[in-house]
């Protein structure tokens, strides 16, 4: 699946299993400083296998920049803090004469509170940042589960001490709600901005 957004020029494609470099690119103590840090290679591998996997309960997707792709506001796309290369992809336009695989995006199941829901989370490689793509990608997740009408809400639960990705989930258009503790990864607690947008 293919989706644009005005400016920067950013297109999310269905996660498929060459993307699999990606995620070890993202897979970095930059990326992941607000996440515990690194995962390990069996770890990463089970990830992948989940956002295959995802099927009618969310759906994970890869980033793709165009050659021509506008700078925007700043905002840095690193990692927010929950379940979330330069180069092409086989098969869909990830492939296309300079376009870039930049990053990830997808949103899942969760249940918050006693509401079933969706909830979000993304990256941008750190050569990426600074160019709106990670509020753009946020935005069209929000397209995506909102058209599919199954849920009322998506939540992002991003580090209270990670500004930027706070930032992003302002600048996409979620409404902040309260600050909160979470388990992520699982054993460790972290404190974490709850932003929510309405789906419907």
């Amino acid at each position: 699946m293919t989706r644009g957004t005005g400016a920067p020029r950013v297109r999310i494609e269905e996660w498929t299993a060459d993307d699999i470099d990606l995620l070890h690119r993202l897979n970095t103590p930059v990326m992941t400083e607000h996440l515990g840090g690194p995962e390990t290679e069996a770890q990463v591998a089970a990830r992948h296998a989940r956002y295959l996997a995802l099927d009618g309960t969310g759906q994970m997707f890869r980033v793709v920049l165009a050659a021509d792709g506008t700078d925007t506001a700043a905002d840095t796309g690193t990692d927010t803090g929950t379940d979330t290369g330069t180069g092409a992809a086989d098969g869909d336009s990830a492939a296309r004469a300079g376009e870039t695989v930049v990053g990830s995006v997808g949103y899942w199941e969760l249940t918050w509170r006693g509401e079933r829901a969706y909830e979000t989370g993304w990256g941008v490689l750190p050569e990426f940042q600074g160019r709106g793509i990670a509020a753009a990608a946020a935005r069209e997740v929000i397209a995506v589960a909102r058209a599919e009408g199954r849920h009322r809400a998506l939540y992002a639960f991003p580090s209270v001490t990670h500004a930027a990705s706070n930032a992003v989930c302002r600048k996409a258009g979620f409404g902040f709600q309260e600050e909160c503790e979470i388990e992520y990864p699982k054993g460790r607690r972290m404190r974490a901005n709850n932003w929510r947008v309405e789906l419907g």
